[in-house]
């Protein structure tokens, strides 16, 4: 937290600088006075103290491989990244003890409800869909602490190894019936043309 304050927020005397895309929580005798802007802030010497400072800029929440349970009790592993930004300073200062952990836990827990609600099948087919309902889930919960979710997007879904294979296996098989089908309409196409060109061919007298 030091570290930030002193990269972003610039203490000159009675006056406090705070960069572009930032705002600063200013504390007066330990409590809460203001939100200071970007650009220059009056303060009062020794009595005023910056307590948070707040990235208003757009950022990625990396969400970890977790495990997560479909409708047909296949276990999952999911990882994701969420895009969030800060559109209220004090309530994300104040509103929650750590935001981003707490957003964290959130994603996590809304994803494997999420996930409970479909089939294996359906995990896969409706990825995007899937993004967008994890998204409007956050979007209620994270409003209390000043924060507006952008969007969530599902990175790699590992299912377990016997899964995994029977998937590869079955897509193999699919795409070995769909080359039969192929061969088997050229081939047949093929017959036709070569009675077509029988037919069409004159025949001679002996």
């Amino acid at each position: 937290m030091a570290e930030k304050v002193k990269t972003v927020v610039k203490l000159l005397g009675t006056f406090v600088f705070v960069r572009q895309n930032y705002a600063a929580m200013l504390h007066r005798f330990r409590k809460y006075q203001r939100v200071l802007k970007p650009g220059i802030n009056l303060k009062i010497p020794f009595i005023d103290q910056i307590a948070f400072v707040q990235d208003l800029r757009e950022r990625a929440i990396e969400i970890s491989s977790q495990a997560a349970i479909t409708k047909d009790n296949v276990t999952l592993q999911i990882d994701a990244v969420l895009f969030i930004q800060i559109v209220d300073p004090y309530k994300a200062s104040y509103g929650v003890e750590s935001l981003e952990d707490a957003i964290t836990n959130l994603a996590q827990t809304t994803m494997r409800s999420e996930i409970g609600k479909l089939t294996l099948d359906k995990t896969f087919e409706e990825r995007e869909s899937l993004n967008h309902y994890i998204v409007n889930a956050i979007s209620s919960e994270v409003e209390a602490w000043g924060v507006k979710c952008l969007r969530y997007e599902i990175r790699d879904i590992e299912p377990p190894f016997n899964i995994k294979k029977a998937m590869i296996l079955q897509a193999e098989a699919e795409r070995k019936k769909r080359a039969d089908i192929l061969t088997s309409e050229g081939e047949r196409q093929a017959a036709i043309n070569l009675s077509l060109i029988h037919i069409s061919e004159p025949t001679r007298p002996y």
